[in-house]
C-alpha cells in the first residue's frame, strides 16, 4: 500500500506567475488549507464505490451532482482553486471508488497561474494515463471560457481555445469522449453573461444545461 499523500492546494484563481519555473508552478497546490481540509474529510467518509466521479475545481465543486443528476452513486471530487497537478495528487480519493467514469474539468486555474496550454495538456495526459491504467474511463470536458467580467478575459480565452483544441485531439487519439460545454454555455468565445455569477463561476441555469449534457452522456455509457 502506498503511503498517504500530503495534500494541499493553491488559493482560488491566483494571479498569473509567468516568471515561475514549472517546478514552482507544480507546487502551487500545496498552498491551500481548503485542499487539506477537504482531503482530510474524504479520509473520514466511507463510500465503498461510485458509478461516476466528478473531478475538478470550484466549477465542479459548485453542484451537488448526485442530487442534480438524480443518481445516488455520483461522487463530487471538486476542490476550489485546484489545478491538474492537484488532481493527480488526489487520485487516491478517486481510484479506490472503482467508478466506471471519471468526468474531468480543469485547466482554468492552471492558465491563470502561468501554465501554457501545452503544459496543461501534458498534465492532462498524465491524468488520463493514471485513470486508464486503473480501468476507469475518463471523460474530458472542455475548459470553460470566461466572460469579459473576469480579468484578462480576451487573452485567457485565446489560451482556453488553444487548450481545448489540444484536449480534443488527445481524446480523439485515445478514443475517449470530449464534451464541449462551451457549445452550450459560451457565445463567440466568451462565457455567456446569464451563465456566470462573476465571469467564471456558474449560475443555476448553467448547471442545468450542463446536467442535461451529462444525462445524455451517462445514458450512452449505460448508466
Amino acid at each position: 500500500m502506498r503511503p498517504p499523500l500530503v495534500l494541499m492546494l493553491l488559493s482560488i484563481f491566483v494571479v498569473p506567475l509567468h516568471s515561475q519555473s514549472t517546478a514552482s508552478l507544480d507546487s502551487l497546490y500545496l498552498k491551500s488549507a481548503h485542499y487539506r481540509h477537504l482531503t482530510g474529510m474524504w479520509r473520514l467518509y466511507r463510500p465503498e464505490r461510485a458509478d461516476v466521479v466528478m473531478l475538478g475545481n470550484s466549477i465542479t465543486a459548485g453542484a451537488e451532482w448526485s442530487e442534480l443528476l438524480g443518481r445516488p452513486h455520483v461522487i463530487n471530487r471538486g476542490i476550489g482553486g485546484d489545478n491538474l497537478v492537484g488532481f493527480l495528487h488526489r487520485l487516491e480519493f478517486v481510484i479506490p471508488l472503482r467508478p466506471k467514469l471519471c468526468v474531468v474539468m480543469g485547466g482554468i486555474n492552471d492558465l491563470y497561474a502561468g501554465y501554457t496550454p501545452e503544459q496543461v495538456a501534458r498534465n492532462y495526459t498524465s491524468l488520463l494515463d493514471s485513470l486508464q491504467n486503473a480501468s476507469i474511463t475518463p471523460i474530458v470536458q472542455s475548459t470553460l471560457h470566461v466572460s469579459p467580467r473576469w480579468r484578462n478575459a480576451d487573452e485567457k480565452n485565446a489560451e482556453i481555445a488553444r487548450l481545448n483544441d489540444l484536449l480534443r485531439a488527445l481524446c480523439v487519439e485515445r478514443g475517449i469522449d470530449f464534451i464541449d460545454l462551451n457549445a452550450e454555455l459560451s457565445e463567440r468565445g466568451r462565457l455567456r453573461d446569464e451563465f456566470t455569477t462573476d465571469g467564471v463561476h456558474l449560475t443555476p441555469p448553467a448547471y442545468s444545461a450542463w446536467a442535461r449534457v451529462l444525462q445524455a452522456l451517462l445514458q450512452r455509457h449505460g448508466l
